[in-house]
């Protein structure tokens, strides 16, 4: 008879530890649901500037091309990279636009940074100004054709930028350079 009621108290406690155990677990899986919110993601692309609430598409893309020159000049790298979007790609055709064999491509924003930092900062433009844009808007994207002035080398027509509206803010999606054959 004792060992029977030693038995059931071993058993009340060894429910009570299962208990306890899917209690814990219970816990632990409740509290890590994700909300039903979205995550605030910080500002990108034209939102990252200081434009007025009613800017158009046009006036938010010539500000995103007119502050990569300004922040290439500044050597400002987090708000450069604040302007491109996830996926990216700068491509230097290397003056010959019909030939892709030769192009040097940078695959995505960590490519993209280290080809500001690596090469085009110890460059240390004094000016880096869009020129001559020609803009084409078709929905949610935009080319613009653009003549590039990096301190004296004046490139007409030489570059071509691809943006895209996202979440109402327009990013850079790629820029192909060096588009004027020699």
């Amino acid at each position: 008879m004792q060992w029977r009621s030693w038995a059931v108290g071993l058993m009340y406690r060894y429910f009570a530890l299962i208990g306890a155990v899917i209690g814990f677990c219970m816990v632990l899986t409740t509290s890590c649901i994700a909300s039903a919110e979205p995550p605030i993601l910080p500002p990108h692309g034209s939102c990252s500037l200081p434009l007025p609430a009613t800017a158009s598409d046009e006036e938010a893309i010539r500000a995103i091309l007119t502050a990569e020159g300004e922040l290439v000049v500044a050597q400002n790298i987090d708000a450069l990279m604040k302007l491109w979007r996830e996926g990216a790609k700068i491509t230097d055709a290397k003056n010959t636009p019909d030939d892709p064999q030769d192009d040097q491509a940078w695959l995505d924003k960590d490519a993209i940074r280290h080809r500001y930092v690596r090469t085009v900062f110890p460059g240390a433009p004094a000016q880096a100004t869009p020129k001559d844009l020609q803009l084409q808007l078709m929905d949610d994207r935009a080319i613009v054709a653009a003549t590039t002035q990096i301190g004296g080398e004046i490139s007409p027509a030489g570059d071509r930028w691809t943006l895209v509206k996202d979440q109402n803010c327009w990013a850079i999606q790629s820029l192909t350079y060096n588009l004027e054959a020699k």
